[in-house]
């Protein structure tokens, strides 16, 4: 399906961050979508971005940064009053078509006749789920409150896998007109020469990505463990990284040719909706271990080596299992690399082309019967 015909190109306001992956769902979106003639006013919140960051946004649509914050970095739903009006005022200064908003505590209080799509691509109440075993704390527990409001003012919902649309309706409640639309990733597919490393990607200060287990594991593995990201967070959360080669946070382009020369990927996640870098290692070629959480299984399942991401020993067996077996490591990085193809752009593309599309068409019947 393609966006239907209009007098001007389309125009997608999508509200970003320059924290997580967010980011790179954006960017690699809306790079496959240019030529269908879509443009993306990408609209930012929370701590700014990076030169570099501001560069590529600008290669692919414009930004505009507003002084408001992400709904994980406040205290209070108060805190968030301004957001949803905010974006209305300026979608219809910009006179966009339609909302891709990528939190669905933004769509909860906007005033607009444009069609609204809220895609959570993670939340408070399904990480406490998922990293602490428990229903938020009672402080935490307006997230709850303000998303389900979210998801009904929304037109349409998304969910980057299956796992995560399960649990978001386990937590929420039924989600009208929730789809499922598998991220991508505008890497190449490569197959370099692989150093004896083994590496890992990730905001380690976020407990959900499981940096503290990794870098235990790393005290036992053959190879040594290379983990790109930060371990110091925005509200100055740290993780201490003993053991393992903190890189610190790194350039995309450079977290790249890391997974180009590693032979190894590792995600130890106890919280992951999607898992984009383990996607990206895929195409670098490298043998996958990953943490054995549903999403990952759904994902990957047959094309890489599982283990309990609680247990560091486990951990660092499973890792050393590969950089011991030439033979098991080849064939677990060709399977990856063939499983990496089924999240491609253009399936991901068409995808999203034809849920606009739909929107847009709905949005103009009803404006025409009114």
């Amino acid at each position: 399906m393609t966006i239907p015909k209009r007098p001007a190109a389309v125009r997608i306001l999508m509200t970003i961050d320059a924290v997580g992956g967010v980011w790179r769902y954006a960017m690699d979106l809306a790079a496959s979508l240019q030529p269908r003639g879509v443009e993306f006013l990408f609209v930012g919140l929370g701590p700014r971005p990076s030169g570099r960051q501001q560069r590529e946004a600008a290669q692919l649509g414009h930004l505009r940064w507003l002084d408001a914050p992400l709904d994980w970095m406040v205290e209070n739903e108060d805190e968030l009053s301004r957001v949803g009006p905010q974006i209305a005022d300026l979608a219809r200064a910009e006179a966009v078509d339609l909302l891709h908003l990528n939190l669905p505590s933004q769509a909860a209080a906007i005033d607009t006749d444009l069609p609204v799509i809220a895609m959570s691509h993670s939340c408070v109440v399904t990480w406490f789920a998922a990293v602490r075993g428990e229903a938020a704390p009672v402080e935490w527990q307006w997230h709850q409150a303000i998303n389900r409001r979210g998801f009904n003012r929304a037109d349409l919902a998304l969910a980057p896998s299956r796992s995560h649309a399960r649990t978001l309706e386990e937590t929420y409640g039924a989600i009208e007109e929730l789809h499922v639309v598998y991220n991508a990733s505008r890497s190449e597919e490569t197959a370099e020469q692989k150093d004896a490393i083994v590496c890992a990607a990730a905001r380690w200060w976020d407990d959900g990505k499981n940096g503290r287990v990794l870098d235990e594991a790393a005290a036992f593995t053959a190879w040594p463990i290379m983990m790109a990201g930060p371990n110091t967070g925005p509200d100055g959360q740290t993780l201490p990284i003993r053991h393992a080669e903190r890189l610190g946070e790194l350039p995309h382009a450079d977290v790249m040719a890391l997974m180009r020369r590693s032979s190894v990927f590792v995600s130890p996640s106890v919280y992951e909706p999607f898992g984009l870098a383990a996607l990206e290692a895929a195409r670098a070629h490298n043998a996958l271990v990953l943490a054995d959480i549903p999403t990952y299984r759904e994902l990957w399942d047959g094309a890489a080596l599982f283990a309990n991401p609680r247990d560091a020993k486990a951990l660092a067996a499973a890792i050393d299992r590969l950089c011991r077996d030439d033979d098991q490591r080849t064939q677990l990085a060709d399977k990856a690399a063939e499983r990496s193809r089924r999240y491609n752009l253009p399936s991901q593309a068409e995808a999203m082309a034809g849920l606009y599309a739909g929107l847009l068409q709905r949005n103009l019947t009803n404006s025409a019967a009114e």
